[in-house]
């Protein structure tokens, strides 16, 4: 009897879609300009508000996250103007290079991997390029698995430019609190294959009226990814392209589901399944790569590099157990390993990583107590 459907994905995305959903997805298809179809689009729209903490209407991009990404830099930043980007991890730096990609000049401010951003820094740094139409920056950070303030980081952006604050929450939103406009953040976007529960292929990004006036100025030539488009057709109820009606459907069981939980709990649950995982990893002697007041409660990355064994080996015994986490990214490859707890995922999935991490690593070479990393994880479990 084979039993490959039973594999357990801990990756950070794309991410377990529960079965609710996968039903949602097999409805009919529907013409995408008809009257259910808006229906559909309003209604994703308006529920995401609570997820983005805005008050303005998200737009539904056919992409993945990047593709949203993309969309944040090339409708607020031209050719010449500059930009900061701060660079925590591989999708820092994956802004980076989409800014270069524009002609926009670029101005990095990098820190150690595994290191979330300073305010202070952030603020010193601002006051050396006051020219700069934008500062990216990146939520949660999934390479290393930090998370960044990013309500102080947009504080400072404020006290000390005039820039539009763009963030990226992809492997977060849906699993973390985001009060956008509260916050004072100009663009956020996220992805659908993360904390939302979906397989990849939607992305959405709010915009502050702030940000829409900079956009309206800017001459940047842009054709699918032109968010005034996306404006202009949602004031119409519909997408200004074939949107993925499928994925939509998807989305809006998604989004009930977590209001059926309550947001406040589905935080709650996110941080207990941070400190589980975080608990059973130093309860086995293993290294984390983030402090605990810079941890991700989406993403918990582990050093794997001892004499011994490696994460890539470390990696191939968890997948012959039927257990998927990710490896390390960019200079990281072979150094880490990545255990994702986001979206549909409680307690005991923990407790089975943490259970077939232990076997893992016995048959690595790697000494460790059968069951502590478990018994630590039970620990939390029960009193947090």
């Amino acid at each position: 009897m084979s039993f490959s459907d039973k594999f357990h994905l801990r990756i950070p995305g794309p991410t377990p879609v529960p079965a609710r959903v996968m039903q949602a997805m097999q409805k009919p298809m529907i013409g995408h300009r008809s009257g259910e179809a808006s229906s559909l689009y309003l209604e994703c729209s308006a529920k995401l508000k609570l997820v983005f903490g805005t008050k303005t209407d998200p737009l539904l991009l056919s992409s993945s996250g990047t593709g949203a990404l993309e969309a944040a830099v090339v409708n607020t930043v031209s050719p010449g103007e500059e930009a900061v980007v701060v660079v925590t991890g591989a999708f820092g730096d994956r802004f980076a290079k989409i800014v270069q990609k524009y002609g926009i000049t670029l101005h990095r401010l990098d820190l150690p991997w595994g290191k979330a951003c300073d305010p202070d820094l952030l603020a010193s740094f601002l006051r050396q390029h006051p020219a700069a139409k934008a500062v990216f920056f990146t939520y949660c950070e999934t390479s290393t698995g930090v998370l960044n303030p990013v309500r102080e980081l947009a504080q400072s952006v404020r006290e000390h430019s005039d820039a539009l604050v763009i963030a990226d929450g992809v492997s977060c939103l849906g699993a973390v609190p985001c009060k956008m406009d509260e916050w004072g953040i100009d663009i956020m976007v996220t992805g659908s294959q993360k904390a939302l529960m979906l397989p990849p292929g939607l992305a959405f990004a709010a915009v502050s009226q702030r940000a829409w006036k900079q956009i309206e100025q800017n001459p940047t030539p842009r054709f699918y990814l032109d968010l005034l488009a996306y404006r202009k057709n949602l004031e119409k109820e519909t997408t200004p392209y074939t949107p993925a009606l499928s994925l939509l459907y998807g989305l809006a069981e998604a989004l009930a589901m977590l209001e059926e939980e309550g947001l406040p709990r589905v935080f709650a649950r996110h941080e207990r399944l941070k400190t589980m995982t975080r608990a059973g990893i130093k309860a086995l002697g293993l290294e984390l790569m983030t402090s605990d007041a810079d941890a991700s409660p989406t993403v918990t990355s582990v050093y794997g590099g001892r004499e011994k064994w490696e994460a890539e080996t470390l990696r191939k015994e968890l997948r012959a157990l039927g257990v998927g986490v990710a490896g390390g990214q960019q200079h990281l490859k072979g150094k880490i390993f990545r255990i994702g707890h986001m979206g549909y995922c409680d307690e005991l999935d923990i407790l089975t990583v943490l259970s077939a991490l232990e076997i893992a690593l016995i048959k690595t070479g790697v000494p460790v107590e059968l069951g502590s990393g478990v018994k630590a994880a039970q620990e939390v479990m029960l009193h947090v």
